[in-house]
Order: C-alpha cells, then sequence, then structure tokens
C-alpha cells in the first residue's frame, strides 16, 4: 500500500495514531504502516481487540440513534476520529434529517476526512479542538454558529475521557461541560476499563506507548466517578455490547472482554 498517496502534508507518518489505529481494528483503510504494526501488536495480547472496536461503534450507533428517536436534534461528536460506516452523522440522518452535528477533533488527518464527508452536508461543522478539553467545544464561535445551547444537545465523548490522565480534572471537565449544556442534554461516552483484567490493561499500555496519545484504562468506580455529575439511563454504566443491544444481532459471548465501559447520561 502506498501510504503516501492519500496523506496531506501536516500528517506524521512515523508515529502510530490512536484514531488510525482504530481504523484499522475497524476494517478502514486510512491507516499506515506504523499504525497497523502497533495494532498487531495489540492483537496479539487482546485478540478480541476488532470485536471490541466494532462493538464500541455500535454502541455509539444505539445511543445516538436512541437519542435522535427521543426528539434530540443537535449532536456534538468529540474525538470523533476516522469516518467509519455508521458514524455519527449517518446515524441522525437516517432518523431526523434536519438534525445539527458538529465534528471536532485534534487530529489533521481526522479533520481533513471529516471536512471532505461534510463539504455538501448542510447543517454540520468540523472544528479543530482538544479533545483532552471537551467542555472548551461549547464556546467555541463556530460551534455556537450552529449550536443553540438553550436546547438539548447530545454531547458524543468516545474513547476520550481515557486520554485524560487524572481522573479529578477528567471529572471537572465532565461538570463543566454539563453546566455549558441545557437541562434535557445528554452525554454519550466510552471509556477503557481495567476491570476485570488489570494486568491485560498494563500490557496494552506498553503497547500504546509509542503512539501520539496515551490512554489511561480505569475501574468501573474511576468512570462513574468521571461522569457523576449526569444522570445515567438505564441499563447504566456497562459494557458497550450490553448497552441496549440490538435484539436481532448476535451477542458476545463475553462482554468484559470488549475492555469498554459505556453509558448515556442525562442532564436533568
Amino acid at each position: 500500500m502506498d501510504d503516501e498517496r492519500w496523506s496531506p502534508a501536516e500528517v506524521d507518518l512515523v508515529t502510530p495514531n490512536t484514531a488510525r489505529i482504530y481504523d484499522y481494528l475497524l476494517g478502514g483503510k486510512d491507516n499506515y504502516a506504523a499504525d497497523r504494526e502497533v495494532a498487531e501488536q495489540l492483537l496479539a495480547v487482546i485478540p478480541e481487540a476488532r470485536m471490541a472496536a466494532r462493538e464500541n461503534q455500535a454502541f455509539v450507533g444505539r445511543a445516538v440513534r436512541h437519542l435522535a428517536r427521543e426528539g434530540v436534534r443537535q449532536f456534538i461528536d468529540i474525538g470523533c476520529k476516522l469516518p467509519a460506516r455508521g458514524n455519527v452523522h449517518e446515524v441522525v440522518v437516517e432518523v431526523a434529517p434536519a438534525s445539527t452535528v458538529v465534528f471536532a477533533d485534534g487530529d489533521p488527518v481526522v479533520l481533513a476526512h471529516a471536512r471532505a464527508l461534510l463539504a455538501r452536508t448542510a447543517r454540520a461543522a468540523v472544528v479543530q479542538c482538544d479533545p483532552k478539553s471537551p467542555e472548551a467545544v461549547t464556546g467555541d464561535p463556530q460551534v455556537r454558529a450552529l449550536i443553540d445551547f438553550e436546547q438539548p444537545v447530545a454531547v458524543v465523548l468516545d474513547r476520550v475521557l481515557h486520554f485524560i490522565d487524572d481522573t479529578a480534572e477528567a471529572a471537572a471537565a465532565v461538570r463543566r461541560l454539563h453546566a455549558a449544556l441545557a437541562p434535557g442534554s445528554h452525554l454519550v461516552f466510552t471509556h477503557i476499563t481495567q476491570d476485570p483484567e488489570p494486568e491485560s490493561g498494563s500490557d496494552v499500555g506498553k503497547v500504546f506507548k509509542p503512539t501520539a496519545g496515551h490512554f489511561w484504562g480505569r475501574s468501573r468506580a474511576e468512570i462513574e466517578e468521571i461522569v457523576g455529575s449526569f444522570d445515567l439511563l438505564e441499563p447504566g454504566l456497562t459494557y458497550t455490547s450490553l448497552w441496549r443491544p440490538d435484539l436481532s444481532a448476535a451477542g458476545v459471548s463475553h462482554p468484559e472482554r470488549t475492555f469498554t465501559l459505556a453509558g448515556v447520561g442525562h442532564r436533568l
């Protein structure tokens, strides 16, 4: 594969990137040799990593679809990653075509692809942000031009919070985000967990050490602390495959092997 044929000039082809590794696990083509090498090392440690990525993507789709059906018409996807089949925008427009969607990320590859995806899409925008400061997106002028923060908003933090290394700092960022949103808003989130096998988390951390971003798998209690400013919808904090699963789809035999906890919080 010729990695440079579709690479923006500012993209680092040498340093592995977590968004591109995730793309590889989902079967995408927007990744480079360095990303694929780390992904294969990850699969050697956790053979279920591809399954975990698919279940993560499926959870976000189910959660966003549920909120759109409940009447939410404004969505902000922070740390949106590379476009994949069933991304937030695609799911939302299936249910409510007039919805507004904002993608926010700091990765130049993600931003380039997202802008290309949405070039001809009305009521959508792509903004640059630091996903480690998700609450800052609410003050971005481009975001505020599209999003009415006096009305409910659904904010998606998919695999974002575990990149904030301090648990108290992550919880404070979520509280500030909560304060910026109107009642009736929601938070859709996923977070890598060290439960039930913290030793695997240590091995995964070693695999990802050369990447541009480092993450911290947390316990269930720590994740609950981070998102505690929101009231969680049923079934609460659970593994991605167990959050309101599609009964027509085959279940996951060992949900804990997704190593990812997820939930949808409500801003009362």
